[in-house]
């Protein structure tokens, strides 16, 4: 009844980084559009963070070509 429905992802992370200041750094994708998301948040309790969408020169979203 309950749990038998499969989830599919909406979002995925790659690129998973740490900075010196203890930030981690990631590219989150989008699978239905695959429009990529730059993601910063902190390595600790109470630190922030944010999400913002990447653009590119032309200023329209970068899409990952295997997404979306």
């Amino acid at each position: 009844m309950f749990g038998n429905k499969k989830v599919e992802k909406r979002f995925t992370s790659t690129k998973l980084e740490g900075t010196d200041s203890g930030n981690l750094v990631s590219i989150i994708t989008d699978t239905k559009t695959g429009v990529q998301y730059l993601s910063i948040g902190g390595g600790g309790v109470s630190t922030g963070g944010g999400v913002t969408v990447l653009v590119g020169a032309d200023g329209k979203p970068l899409l990952n070509k295997d997404e979306g």
